[in-house]
């Protein structure tokens, strides 16, 4: 018999998280910091970019700004 967990429909904020965050995308941010996997992906995709690794995508341009 095969046993499924059912995904909770509800997400437990700290009270002076909830409090302090200004918009839904600060309250989105905070979650993506406390997920372990988008963090590990996260370092390894800058790393991947220092060492210029990226997926060719990503290239950097120089850009010289001229303020009069």
């Amino acid at each position: 018999m095969l046993s499924t967990k059912k995904k909770s429909e509800f997400i437990t904020f700290p009270l002076s998280i909830f409090e302090t965050a200004d918009t839904k995308e600060d309250l989105e941010d905070w979650l993506l910091s406390q997920n372990p996997d988008f963090l590990k992906r996260m370092r390894k995709t800058r790393r991947d970019d220092i060492e210029g690794k990226g997926n060719g995508n990503n290239k950097r341009i120089n850009i010289e700004l001229i303020l009069t």
